[in-house]
């Protein structure tokens, strides 16, 4: 779906601040009200806005812990990609999930309540799934910088 100036103004606005009106929003990109709405509600519907979320601080709800873990699976199968796809869609403990390139498979940002806590999710998660050959954890040790954000030049849309 193409987007215009406007549109990329609109997002660029959004992804700072999502609670902001459709007036404010429409007086800061020169667009009515009802204008603002109609585009927003199509970038939705054409999948160019993913979600609007809410970014929690884990360690202010107990779960302190974060890492990042490299997982290699045993073959690098469709079925077997697709099997753990799933899996991670369908555990909370996995913040967020990536199929990357290089010496893993996968990278995730897994938390945790403790050390504790991730060493019984990693008995249950990684040690009784067949499909992975191994993992290599990394403690998140402070989060520098979190969010979403996807830099939009506005300038480079007409």
């Amino acid at each position: 779906m193409p987007i215009d100036r406007l549109d990329a103004k609109l997002l660029n606005l959004i992804q700072t601040n999502n609670r902001r009106g459709s007036e404010e929003l429409g007086e800061l990109v020169g667009l009515s009200s009802t204008a603002v709405q109609r585009r927003l509600k199509k970038l939705r519907a054409d999948g160019v806005i993913e979600g609007d979320v809410s970014i929690v601080v884990p360690k202010t709800i107990g779960r302190p812990v974060s890492m990042f873990v490299l997982v290699t699976l045993e073959r690098e199968r469709a079925d077997i990609v697709d099997r753990f796809k799933q899996s991670i869609r369908q555990t909370p403990e996995v913040m967020n999930g990536y199929y990357v390139t290089g010496d893993a498979d996968f990278l995730l940002i897994v938390t945790a309540e403790s050390m504790e806590d991730y060493e019984q999710f990693t008995r249950k998660f990684f040690y009784e799934n067949p499909d992975i050959k191994g993992f290599k954890t990394m403690v998140i040790m402070d989060r520098v910088k979190v969010g979403f954000f996807v830099p939009i030049d506005a300038e480079r849309f007409k």
